[in-house]
């Protein structure tokens, strides 16, 4: 729930609740005022604007029911969140008559404020506009301007084609897409695109990491669940699906998702239709599938260990993200921007800096892509001292150039290609990605080749 900026009214005459609130939302990014009684809360709402109020129900002047009613009457809009220690069944009933999003017993986790809070059509409403408001600073393109954000910045070809390939997946408002890339290069982005430039736009963009969420939360997640549908089911919730309705559910590390979800997924894609645990009825959904790996699905496939109707149902259109040492004249625009970027962030001059190092980082194979280049600036940030930057003041994590490998006196290109392929395997222990990483390749590239000089597939490790 991090920089999603509501306002929340607490309304509590125990200090030490109250300071404990502020303190846990404050962290999370919220702004809030609190007070102590009901009337000065009032006066708050009838200055200000407020999102969502956390109410006592044991309060002076009135109880938190009678100011919860007042201002459901006077301000519909504001989301109410009741809190009590001595709530009874009756209270419960009577509070979401009057209109409460929810009611919370004491002693509370701040688990279940979190809950509470995700479930409000403010949150979902002002996370969708936090989205569109970020996205409105992109630098690339006017065309996509209100779109992606900064961070995917290039003049590439490669790059070009990506992105013409993503809003041309957003013009179709149904299609399955699966986007394939290392670890950094900006997958979420091309999704979020895909989603902003579609007539979904005006609904969520709900990104889940596969890798996450627990094996025995993953059918809760998905599909939500009925209070007391298992032993932690304390309340209802939504799950993603519903979450999303009408949007996008951006399934990140599809790969590692187990395989016997990918079979309820599968059902629930095609079918339309949701069932939460613990509940007999069917509920609607509208929601449009968007996928991410950085891994080979196909020989995932092949193993047994992910499902080919799923992988099927979900690739309509691929999109492949070349790594960033595979485009290289990208690197100095997005140089040049997170140098701005950091100088606008800590209130500082943009630096020059030595000639030799925008060279230096072309021979850079940049095993994080784009993510790393971005940490990489950021520490130079931290390091140098005066308005200068030096090639000293950037730290890299493994130090290798793209064209580290010394040729064969044989000057066939085919020979010697076979030859830095089986090198790059070896060093690198025969794992796929780390010796991709060595040639400068994508890991799909890599198995192409071998499969051509019939280089052993499975006496290689995948990850």
């Amino acid at each position: 729930m991090e920089n999603i900026n509501l306002k929340i009214l607490i309304v509590d005459d125990d200090p030490g609740i109250a300071k404990k609130l502020v303190y846990y939302l404050s962290n999370k990014g919220f702004k809030t005022i609190t007070v102590d009684k009901p009337k000065k809360a009032l006066e708050v709402l009838d200055r200000k604007h407020i999102d969502i109020c956390l109410v006592d129900i044991l309060l002076p002047e009135m109880n938190g029911l009678e100011l919860l009613k007042i201002v459901k009457e006077k301000w519909p809009e504001i989301e109410v969140i009741l809190i009590s220690g001595h709530g009874t069944m009756d209270m419960v009933i009577q509070a979401l008559q009057y209109g409460a999003l929810d009611f919370i017993k004491k002693p509370f986790h701040f688990q279940d404020l979190d809950f509470a809070i995700e479930r409000s059509r403010r949150f979902l409403k002002l996370q969708n506009q936090l989205q569109n408001a970020e996205n409105r600073n992109s630098l690339i393109t006017k065309e996509l301007e209100n779109t992606i954000e900064k961070e995917f910045i290039g003049v590439s070809l490669q790059l070009r084609r990506v992105l013409d390939l993503a809003i041309t997946a957003g013009q179709d408002n149904d299609i399955s897409v699966i986007i394939k890339g290392e670890n950094g290069t900006g997958k979420e982005i091309i999704a979020r695109i895909i989603h902003y430039t579609s007539a979904r736009k005006e609904y969520p963009f709900f990104p889940v990491n596969s890798t996450a969420i627990p094996d025995t939360l993953l059918e809760s997640e998905f599909f939500g669940h009925r209070k007391g549908a298992f032993t932690d089911a304390r309340e209802d919730k939504r799950g993603y699906f519903e979450l999303a309705n009408g949007g996008t559910l951006f399934l990140d590390e599809i790969a590692d998702m187990p395989v016997h979800l990918q079979s309820k997924l599968l059902r629930a894609i095609e079918e339309k239709k949701i069932r939460p645990l613990g509940s007999d009825n069917i509920i609607e959904v509208n929601t449009r599938i968007i996928s991410a790996t950085n891994r080979d699905i196909d020989v995932m496939i092949k193993d047994n260990k992910f499902r080919p109707d799923f992988y099927h149902r979900i690739n309509t259109l691929i999109i492949q993200i070349p790594p960033l040492r595979e485009r290289p004249e990208d690197i100095e625009p997005l140089f040049r921007h997170f140098l701005k970027l950091f100088a606008q962030r800590k209130n500082r001059q943009i630096p020059t800096f030595d000639d030799n190092i925008l060279k230096r980082l072309v021979q850079y194979h940049f095993p994080g892509n784009v993510r790393e280049l971005k940490n990489i600036v950021e520490r130079a940030f931290l390091v140098y001292k005066e308005g200068h930057l030096k090639f000293k003041d950037f730290f890299f994590a493994e130090w290798k150039e793209t064209n580290e490998f010394t040729l064969n006196d044989n000057l066939n290109l085919e020979h010697n290609e076979k030859l830095l392929v089986q090198k790059a395997l070896e060093k690198a222990n025969f794992n796929q990605i780390k010796a991709a990483q060595y040639l400068g390749i994508s890991r799909d590239s890599l198995i192409r080749r071998m499969r051509k000089f019939k280089i052993e597939i499975d006496k290689t490790i995948e990850i």
